[in-house]
């Protein structure tokens, strides 16, 4: 080996990089991040005003996560009926509307007069009850409270139209 080539330097590599393999803070920042709550998307929620104080209380949502699994959550029927804008729940309620509107609980908006068709509204709850068996532990709460719900009554008026189970 020639004199004029020297050894190759020792090459040192630091990670600068914020978080660990974990996804922790590494030690050297944790005075200079200060890790945020996670950020839930819903669509329907407005954003509050910017002069708004802000609030003590958290949010329904964020309440609902802190409770114990398995503790029922407390909420109105209005509440469980609202459509949380999923695309779940946005692909049923058309059918739940079709399903009330042939129960006449409903205005077609193609048919001047409300017209019962029993059968047509019988083979909808039938759908939304299938639909309901195959999505079983795979929908978040609101989607199983929104299908729940109408399809409790849709049943009820059912029943109540047409006076058989």
């Amino acid at each position: 080996m020639p004199k004029d080539k020297q050894a190759p330097k020792e090459l040192k590599v630091t990670d600068k990089r914020i978080f660990t393999a974990d996804g922790d803070i590494r030690d050297e920042f944790k005075q200079d991040i200060n890790p945020a709550e996670p950020q839930t998307t819903r669509a329907a929620e407005p954003e509050p005003p910017a002069a708004a104080p802000p609030k003590e209380e958290p949010p329904v949502e964020r309440r609902q996560e802190q409770k114990p699994v398995g503790e029922e959550r407390r909420r109105t029927l209005a509440d469980k009926a609202a459509n949380p804008n999923s695309p779940f729940t946005n692909f049923i309620e058309p059918l739940i509307a079709q399903a009330y509107m042939s129960l006449g609980l409903l205005r077609n908006p193609y048919q001047p007069q409300a017209k019962i068709d029993v059968a047509a509204a019988r083979q909808m709850i039938e759908i939304l009850t299938l639909l309901k068996e195959k999505t079983k532990g795979n929908l978040d709460p609101d989607e199983e409270d929104f299908l729940e719900t109408h399809l409790g009554e849709l049943k009820l008026a059912f029943v109540q139209r047409t006076k058989t189970i």
